[in-house]
């Protein structure tokens, strides 16, 4: 895969004990616990307080025209990425699209929906051409064409599950998954499959519902104090539009997903799955495969398991939060919770690739001039080199802390707010939350353990 995908390496000794950091974060969730428990005593963050930005800079930021422009570059990137990995050189560090996709794109987007709102939905390539062929479509049929079928509620979020889950794949499975040339098939193969949904069920309702990378990066989004509403920018507390996340089916599934596939990323690296996945690949292999199949079958058997355990920890902690009482079921709990999993994706992916953005990112700056690889230096930049001295090793190490350690006091505070709004009594949902204060410790245990182990 792409160089510096997992972490730093060569990091000098610690001033402090890597074992005392996670004592340290521990401990931190305890006090924040016991702080929120004490001088938290009402639900502050179920109304999201949204206002518009000033003198109609909301309104012309999110205008007619502005859309179309951040649609036209959408599309124009999509083009590129699959003109460049079907017709450049196959290498995946001299070709524009794996890092574009891997590293700017999946990555890179995820801060950018949390400090700007959701900005993929802005420059989403799919909802621009999806939304420009219904309004020639309308135009020749003079008036409102509604979707054919109406989305089925039970399939909730389930297609973004299968999205992201294949994207996962294809990135930490496929030993072939950053070939220029399969991903632009990929994303070939990908784009007919929404169009065709959203040709059956309404674009706006296939982006919101079902399209996998809508979907995925408006969850970080709304942890933004940014938000566009009836096409208007405006501001929010922050934190406040993860509370009126509907808890569709397959929500729970997805948030697994997304912590999983990062959680399997960084095990990935770590002894204890370095030292048994040759044993299970030969055992795949004595049963007829190949050595590479065998061994992309070990990483998906690995992935499926790093989904399931998360997905399976985040039970107990809500099975756990039912046993004190208050009459809900444990799939009611789970879906008033599952918001508060957001902030702990979002530190998995902060902490796990900063380094991979902060330097790969840097690469689009010669890889943009020279997209096929073929010596071209369209904007004068082919000849720029990634600078590794930006930041120090043990510097990026507290950086990920912190990523971990603020993710986990957010989440924490959604949970506690969360539960005073539903529990009628204030000490009952206090003591709701001791079970979901064990799985932000145990999460932020794992988070930091697995940065532990992709630098020995």
């Amino acid at each position: 895969m792409i160089p510096l995908a997992h972490g730093l390496v060569g990091r000098a000794d610690l001033p402090i004990p890597e074992w005392l950091f996670g004592w340290a974060a521990a401990m931190v969730l305890v006090v924040s616990f016991v702080a929120l428990a004490v001088l938290w005593p009402d639900p502050r963050l179920q109304r999201e307080g949204w206002r518009p930005l000033p003198r109609g800079i909301g309104r012309l930021l999110a205008s007619r025209p502005v859309e179309v422009a951040c649609g036209a570059i959408g599309v124009l990137l999509l083009a590129v990425v699959v003109y460049s990995g079907l017709r450049g050189t196959q290498s995946s560090t001299a070709n524009f699209a794996p890092t574009f996709i891997y590293v700017i794109f999946w990555v890179g987007l995820v801060p950018a929906s949390v400090l700007l709102g959701d900005v993929f939905k802005a420059f989403n390539p799919w909802r621009a051409i999806g939304r420009a062929v219904g309004w020639v479509a309308r135009g020749a049929a003079r008036g409102e064409l509604p979707a054919p079928l109406a989305y089925p509620r039970r399939l909730g979020r389930w297609p973004a599950v299968a999205g992201i889950f294949a994207f996962a794949a294809m990135e930490l499975v496929a030993s072939n998954g950053d070939r220029p040339e399969n991903l632009a098939i990929a994303t070939l193969v990908y784009s007919a499959l929404t169009f065709v949904a959203m040709a059956l069920y309404g674009v706006e309702t296939w982006v919101e519902r079902g399209e996998a990378f809508s979907v995925y990066f408006n969850l970080f989004a709304r942890l933004s104090p940014i938000e566009t509403r009836d096409g208007v920018v405006g501001l929010r507390k922050p934190l406040a539009g993860l509370p009126t996340v509907e808890p569709l089916p397959g929500t729970v599934p997805l948030l697994a997903v997304m912590i999983g596939s990062v959680t399997f990323d960084g095990a990935a690296e770590a002894p204890i799955w370095t030292g048994i996945a040759p044993d299970i690949a030969r055992l795949f292999e004595d049963l007829g495969l190949s050595p590479q199949g065998a061994l992309e079958l070990t990483f998906l058997l690995g992935l499926i398991a790093a989904i399931l355990i998360v997905y399976a920890f985040y039970r107990l902690g809500v099975v756990g939060a039912r046993s004190v009482g208050g009459g809900f079921s444990v799939d009611r709990l789970a879906g008033a919770f599952v918001h508060t999993l957001v902030p702990i994706a979002l530190a998995y992916v902060a902490a796990h690739y900063f380094t991979l953005l902060l330097f790969q990112g840097q690469a689009i700056s010669f890889l943009a001039s020279d997209p096929l690889g073929d010596g071209a230096d369209l904007f004068g930049t082919a000849d720029s080199q990634i600078d590794y001295g930006l930041i120090g090793a043990n510097a990026t190490w507290y950086w990920q802390v912190g990523f971990v350690v603020t993710g986990h006091v957010a989440a924490l505070t959604l949970a506690h707010d969360r539960a005073l709004a539903i529990y009628d009594d204030a000490g009952l949902a206090v003591r709701s939350q001791y079970w979901m204060l064990a799985v932000m410790v145990g999460f932020t245990s794992l988070a930091l353990w697995l940065l532990s182990q992709a630098n020995v």
